[in-house]
């Protein structure tokens, strides 16, 4: 069989990731919402066709640890359920909290079987960036991009200006899987290529204006360099440094604006801007809605509800967008922005300590093996490590939600998986 006949398995994994591409209909709705994007439907039947497989296999489908660490947000998800407020009104959120974080990583998990089949997966996601980044760079240098002081130019990609944070995480999912490629992998054209992607990626990340993302990458790739060895951190690090004073301060890559967003990050409590006043109101209410039911939350979907009777006047009615082929829209702010404390205002200190407990164990088994396959386990490490940080600035909802469970499933591959590299193949057939 021939190398693509061979990967014909991973081919519902692979529609996933290029569905990404067509742009959203729907606006970034936060929290537990979806979107009903074709990404979204075809993320269901990657879990039929995987099911199908099992079934027709007759295999035992999930090692007991990896069952126990993938299915232990469904038990936060569930109580939250059952003692909602509203429990039909929580049910859309029940199957998105099992499609992002159960469903969808198991079925990545059981369709990849060697290291071949995770590259495949991994190239597809700097694919994926490179052209959402490209979109991104063309709107920022054309000013067709969404709206941001006054200019159309942030760079969004596809994904509108409802969902600015879009092609921010893809692109940087993209740039941590081509840094990981670079720090392990062999020595030889892909990675070359890898670093080259890398290198190109960074300029739409940086066109995206996006204060968390640009923490969240800096932060998970600062880790895969001293995961990789600290010499080659620190001379890597000079040079990235080198690279960003060409980029910002030779070329003018965006200078003003860019400088204006990096020395905000600073101000979140001396001269916050309106978006930071908003965030930290939001927050302020998630933490009351936890403390009025601190073990299970108010319920999935139950922060928009609760949100004005917990929250200060401080909060104000939405956010504007704009731009991008769209019109002024006055979007509502329905989540904390905040993943940790959307869960734990939700789904109560149980929710939060099942959902973060899986996400850390993921984390530690990753790091445990970073021995094997070094390419595999840092690329696992830097995508859950990214993933953790941007979720103290973002939560799920939105088009690009759908990719955070890919992610998650390449990953728990890596960390998990008794076929991970070093160690004998699997197939369903």
């Amino acid at each position: 069989m021939t190398g693509a006949g061979r990967r014909l398995h991973l081919a519902p994994v692979i529609v996933v990731v290029a569905l990404l591409t067509v742009p959203g209909g729907g606006g970034a709705e936060g929290g537990t919402g979806g979107t009903g994007t074709l990404a979204d439907a075809a993320s269901g039947l990657l879990v039929l066709y995987c099911l199908a497989l099992v079934v027709r296999s007759g295999a035992r489908p999930l090692t007991r640890t990896a069952a126990v660490v993938l299915g232990l947000p469904v038990l936060g998800v569930c109580a939250a359920a059952i003692t909602s407020h509203d429990p039909a009104a929580s049910l859309p959120g029940v199957a998105r909290y099992v499609q992002i974080f159960v469903l969808v990583p198991a079925a990545v998990l059981l369709l990849v079987r060697d290291r071949g089949d995770f590259a495949v997966l991994a190239w597809a996601l700097v694919a994926l960036a490179l052209f959402q980044g490209g979109v991104g760079v063309v709107q920022y240098l054309t000013g067709t991009g969404a709206s941001y002081m006054g200019a159309d130019v942030r760079a969004v990609g596809t994904f509108g200006p409802t969902d600015v944070m879009g092609m921010a995480t893809v692109v940087a999912f993209g740039l941590v899987v081509a840094v990981g490629l670079v720090l392990g992998g062999p020595a030889g054209r892909a990675r070359t290529a890898a670093l080259v992607c890398a290198a190109l990626l960074v300029v739409p990340l940086v066109l995206s204006f996006s204060r968390g993302a640009w923490i969240a990458t800096v932060l998970a790739c600062a880790a895969q360099l001293v995961l990789s060895g600290v010499r080659r951190a620190v001379r890597t690090g000079l040079a990235v440094a080198a690279l960003a004073v060409v980029l910002v301060g030779g070329l003018g890559v965006g200078s003003a604006m860019v400088k204006e967003r990096v020395e905000s990050i600073t101000q979140v409590t001396a001269a916050p801007d309106s978006s930071v006043t908003d965030r930290y109101t939001m927050w302020a209410a998630a933490a009351g809605m936890w403390r009025t039911d601190p073990l299970t939350g108010v319920g999935l979907k139950g922060f928009p509800q609760y949100r004005d009777s917990h929250a200060s006047l401080a909060l104000s009615s939405g956010s504007d967008t704009a731009g991008a082929g769209r019109g002024f829209l006055r979007q509502p702010l329905l989540s904390p922005h905040n993943m940790y404390l959307l869960v734990l205002s939700e789904q109560g200190l149980l929710g939060a300590l099942a959902l973060t407990g899986s996400w850390l164990a993921l984390l530690a088994a990753a790091a445990g093996r970073l021995g094997r396959g070094a390419e595999c386990a840092l690329i696992a490490f830097g995508l859950l490590a990214w993933q953790l940080i941007d979720f103290a600035y973002a939560d799920i909802g939105g088009p690009s939600t759908v990719l955070t469970a890919v992610v998650l499933g390449l990953a728990a591959w890596a960390a998990l998986s008794p076929y991970a590299p070093g160690v004998r193949e699997v197939r369903y057939a």
